[in-house]
């Protein structure tokens, strides 16, 4: 079956350019342009690009801005792209301080969710087990998953990508029945924010190995419908190779997103 191409746009909280940048005047020139996601006025402005931009009506588009700005976004934004958080709770509402609750986005009108995110799964320590909770809780209470996975730079050095991404699949496959509201998101560590892309080539190979797995693992009808994005330094020049391979089925943009160019992205099949 053809599988509708989907473009998901990751505001995180800021851009990751230049916060090392170790000349100080380059340091504060990005400094300030990584702010573009992190103020109302700059979601805003975001949002009305996408709203008044003629966008390729055969693709999915979900949005995903930092946490404060979910309900104002949904708000604004023309009710055919989705709005996803970047985290969610794999408990009920309860005595749980700073988290969010999947009733809590489904109230306020949000549908996805980000899930397993490298950031998510490296700098807060969330494990394999932990990402598989979360995202076998969130799609059985009503939202929809873009499920992350990829390797790091030693992992990819050492030959193992397919092993990592295995394990990880793994994990997912043990609390969960119902693929149908999962998108996969095959983001290589060492390629989210650093401006490197692996091959198109690399991509592919990995992609076809998720969907070998998904055939093999789980079932036929899971490998044929299953979207997988690629995520990674994604941008204008680079997503129409990518978008031609067979197993692409869109892409999960960070950076990009938040530039005029990510519509560029999302209509890259015309």
């Amino acid at each position: 079956m053809a599988r509708k191409f989907f473009v998901g746009g990751n505001f995180k909280i800021r851009k990751q350019e230049g916060l090392h940048d170790p000349t100080p005047e380059r340091h504060a020139e990005k400094n300030h342009n990584t702010h573009r996601n992190g103020t109302s006025a700059s979601v805003k402005s975001i949002v009305e690009n996408l709203n008044n931009a003629t966008l390729d009506p055969s693709v999915e588009v979900v949005i995903s801005p930092p946490a404060l700005y979910l309900i104002l976004t949904r708000e604004l934004l023309k009710g055919e792209i989705g709005v996803a958080a970047q985290n969610v709770f794999d408990k009920p509402n309860g005595a749980f301080t700073g988290e969010i609750s999947v009733s809590q986005l489904i109230d306020s009108k949000i549908d996805w969710t980000i899930l397993g995110h490298s950031e998510r799964r490296t700098i807060l320590g969330e494990s394999d087990t932990t990402v598989a909770s979360k995202t076998a809780y969130a799609i059985a209470n009503g939202l929809s998953v873009m499920w992350c996975c990829g390797e790091s730079l030693e992992e990819r050095e050492a030959d193992k990508t397919v092993e990592v991404v295995t394990k990880q699949l793994d994990a997912l496959k043990a609390e969960i029945s119902d693929w149908s509201k999962i998108v996969i998101a095959y983001e290589p560590i060492w390629a989210i924010g650093t401006g490197k892309v692996a091959t198109t080539q690399q991509a592919q190979d990995v992609h076809a190995a998720i969907r070998n797995w998904l055939k093999t693992a789980v079932s036929d009808k899971a490998a044929d419908e299953t979207r997988i994005l690629y995520g990674g330094s994604v941008n204008e020049k680079n997503c129409g190779e990518l978008s031609k391979q067979p197993d692409i089925d869109g892409f999960l943009v960070g950076g990009a997103s938040l530039k005029p160019a990510f519509v560029d992205i999302i209509n890259c099949q015309q």
